[in-house]
């Protein structure tokens, strides 16, 4: 719930937040999208999680709120990724209905700023508030056409956790503490959507001097054990 402070805060109705919220659930990269609430028998659309800013909070608190608002979630991972600022993104057709049941001025410029997390799905329960109607965890690869300017912002949020997973080791607190290096190379080919081949992978991975490897093996598994692994410093959470 907003705190009393946001109660009496009125939004800014030119600047908002959209959040890209990665799911990994060991086997496929999903993303969170929210249904519009459906109102006046508008059609609703989907949508990345967002809204405008308040007037008396920074922008990191404003992601922060509207996750917790639309969709329940709260404490993950947020990193601040991009701006988008084309003055005709709220403006089509598509979406100005929705908009006029919403906003003074649906017409109004909206710049926004966005935030990308990676989450583990098991981990969260995202439910649906507020102006989101359900929310759903969508294939990456299968994102229909959604609200405003958001397939733009979905698709330059996938490009650069792809670019920082695999060269600033974001996500990697996805893995167990002590892994193998095909464990490894799951994760790498699940976040990166390509197959990866194992001994040009290993090698890289061996070069890159990220690995401890560990006086430790496989237990409780039908096959060779294999080699654990764990990394040297623990991906850390950050914000902007």
């Amino acid at each position: 719930m907003a705190d009393s402070a946001n109660m009496h805060s009125s939004p800014n109705p030119n600047v908002s937040t959209d959040c890209v919220v990665f799911g990994f659930d060991d086997e496929k990269l999903k993303v969170l999208l929210i249904e519009q609430k459906n109102t006046g028998g508008i059609s609703p659309q989907l949508a990345l999680p967002g809204d405008l800013v308040l007037e008396n909070e920074n922008l990191y608190q404003s992601a922060t709120r509207i996750l917790k608002e639309l969709t329940n979630l709260e404490g993950i991972y947020l990193k601040q990724f991009k701006t988008f600022g084309n003055p005709n993104r709220v403006r089509d057709v598509k979406d100005q209905d929705w908009l006029r049941t919403f906003r003074e001025d649906p017409q109004a410029r909206v710049i926004t700023v966005a935030y990308y997390s990676l989450v583990k799905m098991e981990d969260f329960a995202p439910q649906a508030a507020s102006l989101a109607g359900k929310v759903v965890w969508q294939n990456v690869d299968e994102v229909p056409q959604l609200a405003f300017d958001h397939n733009q912002i979905f698709n330059e949020a996938l490009e650069r956790l792809r670019e920082e997973f695999e060269y600033k080791n974001v996500g990697y607190e996805l893995l167990p503490k002590k892994f193998t290096l095909s464990m490894l190379q799951k994760l790498h080919e699940i976040i990166l959507g390509v197959e990866l081949d194992k001994r040009n992978f290993r090698k890289k991975i061996k070069k890159s001097d990220v690995l401890i490897p560990l006086d430790e093996k496989q237990s409780g598994v039908d096959h060779k054990p294999a080699q654990l692994f764990r990394y040297k410093t623990a991906s850390k959470s950050s914000s902007i």
